[in-house]
């Protein structure tokens, strides 16, 4: 079967790399997916268009609003994954909610990364309880191992010995949803304290102007390094090299940044947000914090308590092993796309 798979396709963001992995999953189970970049169609014309075309017999898009808006009315059958901002931002907004609550009447079926996407989304939409499926991300890593850890501490300006360092590493698209501002002053405070701990943010400009609030807040702020987008590889060596990775988003999804990081074997600590809290148990996968200085304490409590660091990492990786299957996220994906293959032949 040939399917139109829609996301928003910035380069080493979540939603991409998700999108990347599932339609690897398709070709797995023989389909010929093409996917596409759901900001480069400006309407449900251009992609009606483009369905011809390419003689396209299916659909799916990753974010109901962003990519789901385009595909009802095509006469294909399709089904949607969602995102995270759909169900936690974009669903306040009136005429957005009502868009999507019309996308979801059409589609065949709608999958949700955990259970309290599921619930959110069933309050919102009742008439598609019954087409919501809960299928977590799958993790695979790959660290790059041929990647030198002193090279990139020299590029982020930190002239230290690997040896003594703490580095804590914030990795997001540079917009404001991801907040990544949110503990930049508590942690120079601290980096004044104990200078041999730093905050690197690594992620892809997204959003031109808050890129430029954040590159200039990071220049005038002791102690924490901004970093462009990386290749994935490079990515995940450098997770492993850190000694910590940070979530500070406002609303998140499911963050693979996180999940990586456990999978690789690196403490999590994340803001207390529902889209974490699903994935991160307090003390147990790793720790939970609801403001600035309390980051600062749990990470001060992290790097002076060895046994809690080892018993976070060990959870955490079983946590990724058990829940987190690249290899089951495949076999839901491939039985999906069988129902769409039997709606198509309708």
């Amino acid at each position: 079967m040939r399917l139109l798979f829609l996301a928003v396709l910035r380069r080493h963001t979540g939603n991409a790399i998700t999108a990347q992995r599932v339609r690897d999953h398709l070709e797995a189970a023989g389909h010929v997916c093409i996917l596409k970049n759901a900001l480069d169609f400006e309407s449900p014309s251009e992609i009606s268009n483009f369905i011809k075309a390419e003689s396209l017999e299916a659909a799916m898009a990753l974010h109901l609003y962003r990519g789901g808006r385009l595909l009802p009315g095509h006469g294909i059958p399709f089904g949607i994954i969602f995102g995270g901002t759909d169900l936690n931002e974009d669903v306040k907004q009136g005429e957005k909610n009502k868009v999507m609550g019309k996308v979801l009447e059409e589609a065949r079926f709608a999958v949700a990364f955990t259970e309290s996407m599921k619930e959110t989304a069933q309050r919102q939409w009742p008439h598609a309880k019954d087409k919501i499926y809960v299928q977590s991300q799958g993790i695979a890593t790959v660290p790059n191992t041929t990647f030198n850890w002193d090279t990139f501490l020299q590029r982020s300006e930190i002239n230290q010995s690997a040896d003594n360092l703490h580095v804590f590493l914030l990795i997001c698209g540079l917009r404001q949803v991801k907040d990544p501002l949110y503990l930049v002053d508590a942690f120079s405070e601290w980096h004044q304290e104990e200078p041999s701990v730093y905050m690197v943010i690594v992620g892809p400009e997204v959003d031109p102007v808050f890129t430029r609030e954040v590159k200039a807040k990071v220049k005038r702020t002791p102690g924490v390094r901004l970093i462009g987008e990386m290749a994935r590889e490079d990515l995940h060596a450098v997770v492993k090299n850190c000694f910590a990775v940070v979530n500070s988003s406002v609303s998140e999804g499911m963050s693979a940044a996180i999940l990586e990081a456990m999978d690789l074997e690196v403490p999590v600590l994340a803001r207390n947000i529902p889209g974490n809290a699903a994935v991160v148990k307090h003390e147990v996968t790793g720790l939970l914090f609801s403001d600035p200085q309390e980051f600062v304490l749990l990470a001060k409590r992290l790097g002076g308590d060895p046994a809690l660091e080892k018993q976070i990492v060990a959870n955490g990786r079983e946590y990724v092993r058990m829940y987190h299957s690249w290899q089951v996220e495949r076999n839901t994906y491939g039985h999906l796309v069988r129902m769409l293959e039997g709606s198509s032949e309708d």
